[in-house]
């Protein structure tokens, strides 16, 4: 992977987004492969994929806030069938200019193998990594019930995702910052909490690839990776060493370097 064909530019957001009031941020490179779209997940935002489209030296890379964060808090309603027409809007707009592929982080991963399963002609290739899908496999977690108090479970989330000391670190600014994701968070958790199937395995058409790390849940991770390959032949699963669940921020360099590979593959097998 050369660096020969990045233009200058990193990760900015855009004046313009397929889907009014949606925050669309882009990284251009010179003769790009594809472009790749990316999903985040729970209390998160688009800017943190800044670090893997700097690696990203192969694809253009569009990144977003989704509804209900950050520059996309407005936006509304917020519910796993708006995320996912979102995805399909955005799709359908750079399909004028590149085939599209998806890298979904968390529950971001959910939205972008959903998204395929509807719509298998946008996209190519679709990445999760280590997203959610309780329908298939439940992890066992000593979590209390949700409440609807939006910051406590903003609070809650941050804790036990990142780190006690993290959010102690946060200024009251960056922690209000945070609050203010918080109904679309707990939107995200009660979608994982309900009883509904946003997709099933058999109807993911296009090729699939499931990361996750080593650090964190790693039976479960290998068992929910047994179960989709099992499921679907189009599903493959995929360990990365030494890293967690935030990965696309500690583990650019080999995030960057799966989805190349993973697109490789697609293109070998076509």
């Amino acid at each position: 992977m050369t660096s020969s064909s990045a233009l200058p530019q990193g990760l900015h957001f855009v004046a313009e987004s397929p889907v009014a009031g949606l925050a669309l941020a882009e990284r251009r490179v010179a003769h790009p492969l594809a472009t790749v779209i990316c999903i985040h997940g729970g209390l998160d935002r688009g800017g943190s994929f800044a670090r893997l489209a700097r690696r990203s030296e192969q694809f253009d890379l569009l990144a977003y806030d989704r509804r209900g964060y950050q520059g996309s808090r407005a936006l509304t309603p917020v519910d796993f069938e708006h995320h996912v027409e979102d995805l399909i809007a955005i799709s359908e707009h750079e399909m004028a200019r590149n085939q599209v592929l998806f890298f979904g982080h968390s529950f971001g991963g959910t939205v972008a193998w959903a998204t395929a399963a509807r719509r298998p002609e946008l996209v190519k290739l679709a990445i999760a990594y280590e997203s959610p899908l309780p329908w298939i496999l439940r992890r066992e977690s000593s979590r209390p019930q949700l409440t609807s108090d939006p910051n406590y479970e903003v609070e809650v989330f941050f804790r036990r995702m990142v780190s006690n000391s993290a959010w102690e670190r946060l200024s009251e600014r960056e922690r209000e910052s945070r609050r203010l994701d918080g109904p679309a968070l707990l939107s995200d958790l009660s979608i994982l909490r309900s009883s509904e199937r946003p997709f099933e395995l058999s109807e993911l058409e296009v090729p699939a690839l499931y990361l996750h790390g080593d650090q964190h849940h790693l039976d479960y991770n290998r068992e929910l990776g047994r179960l989709l390959t099992s499921a679907n032949p189009l599903i493959r699963a995929q360990e990365l060493t030494n890293a967690g669940h935030g990965a696309h921020l500690s583990n650019p360099d080999q995030i960057a370097r799966a989805i190349y590979d993973a697109w490789e593959q697609v293109c070998t097998s076509a």
